[in-house]
């Protein structure tokens, strides 16, 4: 069976979406997506907090425990691109490290995601070249394949296809499909406006909090209210 290895995603989200996107909240964005599309609560970063990751998603399927395909994604992709790596899951094996990671920002790639490990972990967590895993490990890798390039992946759950949007911070990783960017970014964008006013109205004290006791009203038992 011949896996395919197709260099380049066949369409990417703009430089423009990118950057409009790169203010918005993770938590946001998957609020505007129904909260239903983000990658589980184990691809966590692993690098230095307050660094946001964006950018389109250059999706690398592997075995668990080998990296042959992730270096060959490294050298093939264009700055700014994001490696999402569906590794299955197994944290068993590394599948990047110092030297891999330094390569990859050294060639301008907006950051990795990776379901599996990573190890090096002291210089990750002290350096903000954004790095998504599921695990860490000392063990390292095998080279050996297979593998493909630019195929639909999964990752923690959150399908991913190449080209899609990727947005990454603090709280953790959500794909916005590439034909949906424009639409979410509208919603996303007045959601985060709501939020912030919200936000200013909680510090005043001029906050309504009775949607509280009207849904508690609403539900088909009662409540005693005690003193």
């Amino acid at each position: 069976m011949k896996l395919r290895a197709i260099v380049q995603p066949p369409r990417r989200v703009s430089p423009e979406t990118v950057e409009k996107f790169r203010d918005i909240p993770t938590a946001v964005i998957g609020d505007c997506m129904s909260r239903l599309f983000a990658a589980g609560p184990r691809i966590r970063p692993m690098h230095a907090q307050g660094t946001v990751l964006v950018g389109p998603a250059y999706t690398v399927h592997t075995r668990p425990g080998d990296n042959l395909f992730i270096h060959k994604a490294i050298d093939s992709a264009l700055p700014g691109d994001v490696v999402v790596v569906d590794a299955g899951g197994d944290c068993t094996n590394s599948l990047m490290g110092e030297m891999m990671l330094t390569h990859s920002e050294t060639r301008g790639l907006a950051g990795v995601v990776i379901d599996g490990a990573i190890r090096d972990s002291g210089h990750v967590g002290h350096h903000h070249f954004p790095v998504f895993a599921a695990g860490v490990t000392q063990r390292g890798p095998y080279q050996t394949g297979p593998g493909e390039l630019n195929v639909p992946i999964a990752v923690g759950g959150l399908v991913v296809m190449p080209g899609d949007l990727i947005v990454g911070d603090d709280d953790g990783v959500i794909c916005v499909p590439y034909d949906l960017t424009e639409h979410i970014h509208e919603e996303a964008s007045k959601r985060l406006a709501g939020e912030n006013a919200q936000r200013d109205r909680v510090r005043n004290g001029t906050v309504d909090r009775k949607w509280i006791d009207d849904r508690l009203d609403a539900m088909p038992f009662a409540f005693e209210y005690l003193p």
